[in-house]
């Protein structure tokens, strides 16, 4: 999957807003702004998302291509090439970063999104 690509998947989720909160390169994308996931452009192979911490380790030890994120807390953060993953297996991943971010908003709020 290339970033733009990772770009117009995570816009495509409910309330899912871009900014460049930390400076003119790290694009971060957000629910409720509360960040899901984080890319570098002088770097777009490597796509920051959350992740339940379990799961995070699980996914470490099976994939070389998914390590603890760098300038994040690495127990919930990882850091994907995106480049050399199947795309579904991307998807999947910024799915599950969302929902993460999601099921931490008060149910109201995850109502509004069918959450």
């Amino acid at each position: 999957m290339n970033i733009e690509d990772a770009r117009i998947y995570c816009l495509g989720k409910p309330g899912a807003t871009e900014d460049f909160p930390f400076d003119e390169t790290t694009l971060a994308f957000r629910v409720e702004k509360k960040i899901f996931a984080i890319v570098d452009l002088e770097n777009t192979e490597w796509f920051c998302l959350k992740c339940d911490a379990d799961y995070a380790i699980e996914l470490r030890d099976e994939y070389c291509q998914i390590s603890p994120a760098w300038h994040m807390n690495k127990r919930y953060w990882n850091q994907l090439d995106i480049m050399r993953l199947d795309d579904a297996l991307v998807r999947s991943l910024i799915d599950h970063s969302y929902d993460e971010v999601m099921k931490k908003l008060p149910k109201k709020t995850r109502e509004r999104y069918g959450k």
